[in-house]
């Protein structure tokens, strides 16, 4: 039976939640998703405000997709983790500190240059989800579920930039 909270406290923890206990690691790993998928919001924001050149518009607009997608994926995650009683901080000092991603370039790049710089990123943040998934899956299949679709997004959206610098 599941520990109650002590007379007279609403506080809850991890083993008040169908007797789930996740540990440390697990919530770090939730953590380091959602700091990623965070930056790669920002950094397709600063893309989308600054990239010029041949094709510009179509990937605008490309990227605005990549940007709410990654914003909604951080936002499941991490209302997963308040849903499991962890805290996420998305707090810019936090993001800029505990990153995956390579920094983003300062001002106007091109469209070519946009494209790799945003696949890349794309790929390193499904990358922090492929490497961080065994250890979710291992302690909740239902969180590891989430990481699923959002790999999947991710890959997507690669797939798709990647795309525009190809040639047959």
């Amino acid at each position: 039976m599941p520990a109650s909270p002590a007379a007279g406290s609403s506080r809850r923890t991890t083993e008040d939640i169908a007797g789930f206990t996740a540990s440390p690691q697990f919530f770090q790993a939730l953590q380091q998703i959602v700091v990623d998928l965070i930056e790669l919001h920002l950094q397709g924001k600063q893309a989308h405000w600054n990239v010029v050149g041949h094709n510009f518009r179509d990937l605008h607009l490309q990227l605005d997709e990549i940007v709410d997608d990654a914003r909604e994926a951080a936002d499941i995650i991490a209302e997963r983790m308040r849903a499991l009683q962890a805290t996420p901080d998305g707090r810019s000092d936090t993001v800029t500190a505990t990153t995956t991603l390579p920094p983003f370039p300062a001002g106007e790049q091109n469209v070519s240059t946009v494209v790799d710089l945003i696949t890349t990123r794309l790929r390193a943040t499904a990358d922090t989800l492929r490497t961080l998934h065994d250890l979710v899956d291992g302690e909740d299949p239902s969180t590891a579920d989430l990481l699923h679709a959002i790999i999947d997004d991710l890959e997507k959206q690669a797939w798709m930039v990647s795309a525009e610098n190809r040639s047959v």
